[in-house]
């Protein structure tokens, strides 16, 4: 994996959280607004929406720098639109990239899987 995929790979992973939990307290600010006199829908709505949008570059990015098959791009962006797909999908861009380094070195070391 050369250095712009590994960057693109660690873009989507260090905005997958925040975009995921930024999901789940606009849904909490939404049964509140209906449910009290607090409305943090238009500050929240505006911060989700940023890092959605970001996450969608970011996801585009990487999928086109991994060459992704169709069915891991299409479960990232599905991920990215569940309230909290966002972590599972850190957890498994992490995995990737640690998958990725071991495979790297192996590579540099001439160790070939039997």
């Amino acid at each position: 994996m050369d250095i712009k995929t590994a960057s693109a790979l660690r873009r989507l992973r260090l905005v997958s959280a925040p975009e995921a939990v930024s999901f789940i307290l606009l849904l909490v600010c939404s049964v509140l607004k209906r449910t009290t006199d607090f409305n943090g829908v238009p500050v929240m709505g505006a911060i989700h929406g940023i890092l959605f949008v970001l996450y969608v570059l970011f996801w585009a990015d990487a999928w086109n720098r991994a060459k992704w098959p169709l069915k891991t791009a299409a479960l990232y962006f599905v991920l990215s639109v569940l309230p909290t797909g966002g972590f599972f999908a850190e957890r498994r861009l992490k995995r990737e990239a640690e998958d990725a380094v071991i495979a790297s070195r192996a590579r540099r070391e001439g160790v070939v899987n039997a």
